[in-house]
């Protein structure tokens, strides 16, 4: 994070390269009202001012935070999360250069897409945390249908799908002090304005945009609004122990239960499994070839038809 933070506050003529020589082993919590500082201006593209109007929130988004490229912005969320940023607030960024996902998967996020993250002091227990991974899902999928897309659908734990190919992911992290969460940040990532041969060659397969979906490009600040009121909603739900509501919600639009996959779980433990539901934690319940059910409580998988 410090290295990370440093590179932000030079890139924004912050700092000189004189000076970080000097500061190296300085506390950063000194510049989180410079990172903060940052934060507040419209950018070329992401503009609080269009976001911000009529947004139909009591907390979520009242605070943006808005840079012209990080290296992520949950690493933005966590730093400014311990130096007393408030409850909501939402972390934007343009373009991303070292975004992250599970299992610690990195890339870069290039212009044109929602790079955002939220923090949230939800005060759950470590069991629960799937169950925010889930509800973001069903947030960002409520928001595609409201501008337009058809059957957006939800891939366990944390890809939104169109048409069998990935258009969003989800990164929940939690902060901890003395093994209590003390926030939790919630990444996500929409393809939206960009064009698939933007990524990777081994992953445009895979991929697709809103704007290939819809079949032109979008308002990004009005696509960032709706999604921040979604978020809201379904967060007010979690927060009254809603879970089955959420649940709900999100078994409609799952693109995972009723498919043959490969569960890859940590320590390189595969197998092939029937997906039969989801389980009131968040956890996937599948059936084995032998017919054991078990419980993936995290991992990946692999749709195998």
């Amino acid at each position: 994070m410090h290295e990370e933070i440093i590179n932000l506050l030079k890139k924004e003529n912050k700092l000189s390269d004189e000076t970080i020589s000097e500061i190296k082993d300085v506390n950063l919590s000194d510049f989180s009202n410079i990172v903060k500082e940052i934060g507040k201006d419209d950018k070329e593209h992401i503009k609080a001012s269009e976001i911000l109007k009529d947004l139909n929130t009591t907390y979520i988004g009242k605070n943006l935070y808005i840079y012209n490229e990080v290296a992520s912005t949950n690493t933005v969320a966590k730093f400014l999360s311990i130096n007393g940023i408030e409850d909501g607030s939402v972390i934007i960024s343009e373009k991303q250069t070292k975004a992250r996902g599970r299992s610690g998967k990195a890339w870069s996020s290039p212009l044109g897409g929602v790079w955002l993250s939220i923090v949230l002091n939800p005060h759950v227990d470590y069991s629960r945390l799937p169950l925010i991974t889930l509800a973001t899902g069903v947030a960002v999928a409520k928001t595609l249908e409201k501008i337009g897309v058809e059957n957006p659908e939800i891939k366990w734990p944390n890809d939104i799908m169109i048409k069998g190919k990935k258009v969003c992911g989800i990164l929940t992290e939690a902060v901890t002090k003395f093994n209590t969460i003390e926030n939790v940040i919630v990444g996500v990532g929409i393809d939206a304005n960009l064009d698939v041969d933007q990524f990777p060659e081994e992953l445009q397969e895979g991929t697709t945009t809103l704007k290939e979906e819809i079949g032109r490009e979008g308002d990004e600040n009005l696509l960032i609004k709706l999604f921040l009121e979604e978020f809201e909603k379904i967060s007010e739900l979690f927060d009254h122990e809603g879970y089955e509501e959420i649940l709900k919600e999100w078994r409609k639009r799952s693109y995972t239960i009723g498919k043959i996959v490969e569960v890859r779980e940590p320590f390189n433990t595969y197998y092939d499994a029937y997906v039969v539901g989801i389980g009131k934690e968040g956890a996937l319940i599948v059936e084995k070839i032998d017919g054991t059910l078990e419980k993936v409580i995290s991992g990946e998988c692999i749709i195998k038809n």
